[in-house]
Parts: structure tokens; C-alpha cells; sequence
């Protein structure tokens, strides 16, 4: 493997020189820089990073901590990570907390020790049920920045990454409401306990509440073994009113355009369905389901360039970046 030492020897040249060449230092001429990149190129050079992590004391590495990957949109958020951290020279290591606060807890304490110089994290369902906070507080203590997407802790300051979880589902009820006409709309939500949830909660509640209508909402058990195939067909069947529902996670919404066409409810004449989801969710339904598009590869994206952006800069400066969702219509709504 070719060295610094020897390019340097091979051109005539410090090795300090064709250091500062290789990362665009302005001290170096133009020239200097295209003849060391060049034979750098040829010779198939590639830096050392124990090397360089031993001289800047960084590890070019970020930890991200996922709740899940079998949840579509977090598998979709991580490609987003990982394809700006190559573009950045930067590597990632995943941990999974599998919804559980000890196995975050554990995760962060396993790279804190150096492995990473930030971390990117949506927080446990366990974590925010409990309100378990001290463990990441602790990172942040230990001057490692943390940057919350999705699922955020409001009492933490750190930078954070979130969707606009009230406004988007206030204005998906408004429109099934105002232009698809319909008076009782069930929300089925199985994220009530989360920041998430909660939020959009509210924003159907409001969005009612302007509209003098009375809510429905079916919240399913995510402490007990719940059986959400029967539990939404029950409530159908026993509540044929429902002229539409409105599903605030990436499941239930499909779950209820199996039930209701169990029901012969046609849609979408009987009933409207919307969900959240992404790009390829309308296809895993039929009609496909019209959805609140997260837009997770970008949440990944702008997550990962906002904390690199962070640690490039050393600064302390923190934000809080709301990426809007947007409805996109299919086939279960009219």
C-alpha cells in the first residue's frame, strides 16, 4: 500500500506538503495539488484513518440509533444517512434499540467511547413512554452532539430533524372534511404514546373542532398482544357511520382497506382511507392508499448533513428543521 512517504518521495516534495495537498489545503498552489491528487490517483493511495483519527482526534464516524428497520420509513430515513455520509467522507455504524430504553441506553454507551464523533438518533418507544432521558443527556454532557429526528425530546436541546406531525394530518382531516365531505372520520393510531402520535392526534382533534364534528379515535394497545386485523373489523362493523378513516402510522391504514373490503365497504364511494407512508406505500394496498408523504429519504439526508455541518464547524449553534409532508391522493380516496 503506497504512503505518504513515498508519494512525497516520488514528487520531490514534505510529506507535510502532500498532506496539505490531499485535503485542499490553501497554503498549497493549484498546481502542486492537481500533481499530488494525480499520482495519488494512479497509485491507488489511500489514507490511513487509525492515522488520521490519531492526529485530529475524530473518527469521520456517526452512530445512528434506530427503534426498528422493519418500520419502511426508518429503513428509508437510514439510505438517506448513509448515501450523504459517503458523499462526506464519512462512515456509519447502526445500532437498533428494538423500541427498548436499555438497549439505547446500551447502544449509546457502546460508541460513546470514541468510535463515533456524533450520533443521529429517533428515540425508543420505551424511552419516551417512561420518559428516560438522563442516558442521552449524558452523551450530549460528554460535548458528543446528538441530533433527534422523527421522535424527538422537546426538554433536550440538541438539533433536531421532524416532520410537521400536527399540521399535516389537521390539514389531511380538512380535506377529507371540506372536499371529500365526510362527517365521521375514524383516526386509528397504534404511536398514540409517542411524541409522534400525540401530535397528530391534535391536529385531527383540532381540525374537527373547527369544523363542529365529534371525533372517533381507535387507539390499539401496543402494551398487550392486540390482534389489529379484528379489532378494526369489529369496529367497522359495529360503527357502519364511519364514512372515512384516517390512519396515523405506516399499518393501520392498509390493515383497515383489507377489513372494510371484508365488509363490503366499497372504496372509495363508503369509505375514504389515508395513511402515512412514502413513495412505494400506495403500492402494498388495493385501491392503492392514498398517503401523508414523510419524505424519509430526505429527513435522512438533511439529518446527516446537519450534524456532519455541526462537527465540521465546531459549533454550538442548534436548530430545529421541520420538514413539511405532503398529501398524495391515490386510489382510497375520491
Amino acid at each position: 500500500m503506497t504512503t505518504l512517504k513515498e508519494l512525497a518521495k516520488l514528487l520531490n516534495i514534505s510529506v507535510s506538503t502532500v498532506s496539505k495537498a490531499l485535503n485542499d489545503s490553501h497554503e498549497i498552489s493549484e498546481n502542486t495539488r492537481i500533481r499530488v491528487k494525480g499520482l495519488a490517483e494512479k497509485l491507488n493511495y489511500k489514507p490511513n484513518r487509525i492515522a488520521q483519527q490519531l492526529k485530529t482526534n475524530k473518527s469521520k464516524t456517526i452512530g445512528v440509533i434506530l427503534p426498528t428497520v422493519t418500520n419502511p420509513f426508518f429503513a428509508e430515513v437510514l439510505h438517506g444517512i448513509e448515501k450523504t455520509a459517503t458523499n462526506n467522507d464519512y462512515d456509519i455504524i447502526v445500532c437498533l434499540s428494538n423500541e427498548t430504553f436499555i438497549k439505547e441506553k446500551r447502544s449509546l454507551e457502546l460508541l460513546s467511547n470514541g468510535s463515533v464523533d456524533g450520533f443521529i438518533m429517533a428515540v425508543a418507544r420505551e424511552s419516551q413512554v417512561k420518559n428516560e432521558t438522563a442516558h442521552i443527556l449524558e452523551v450530549i454532557d460528554s460535548k458528543l452532539p446528538v441530533l433527534m429526528f422523527d421522535r424527538v425530546v422537546n426538554e433536550i436541546t440538541c438539533n433536531k430533524v421532524i416532520v410537521d406531525d400536527f399540521q399535516s394530518v389537521y390539514d389531511a382531516t380538512t380535506y377529507l372534511i371540506e372536499t371529500e365531505k365526510r362527517k365521521h372520520i375514524l383516526l386509528v393510531s397504534n404511536i398514540e404514546e409517542l411524541s409522534v402520535g400525540k401530535l397528530r392526534t391534535e391536529g385531527y382533534v383540532k381540525a374537527l373542532e373547527d369544523h363542529k364534528l365529534k371525533p372517533h379515535i381507535l387507539k390499539l394497545d401496543h402494551a398487550v398482544d392486540t390482534d389489529i386485523e379484528k379489532t378494526i373489523h369489529d369496529y367497522l362493523k359495529a360503527n357502519d357511520t364511519i364514512d372515512a378513516i384516517l390512519s396515523i402510522d405506516h399499518i393501520t391504514g392498509i390493515v383497515a382497506i383489507n377489513m372494510a373490503k371484508k365488509l363490503n365497504r366499497n372504496i372509495p364511494k363508503d369509505l375514504s382511507v389515508l395513511g402515512f407512508g412514502f413513495d412505494h406505500t400506495p403500492l402494498l394496498a388495493s385501491p392503492k392508499i392514498s398517503i401523508i408523504h414523510q419524505k424519509a429519504h430526505e429527513i435522512g439526508e438533511i439529518s446527516c448533513k446537519l450534524l456532519i455541518d455541526s462537527l465540521k464547524n465546531d459549533t454550538n449553534k442548534l436548530q430545529t428543521v421541520v420538514i413539511p409532508s405532503n398529501l398524495k391522493l391515490s386510489e382510497s380516496t375520491m
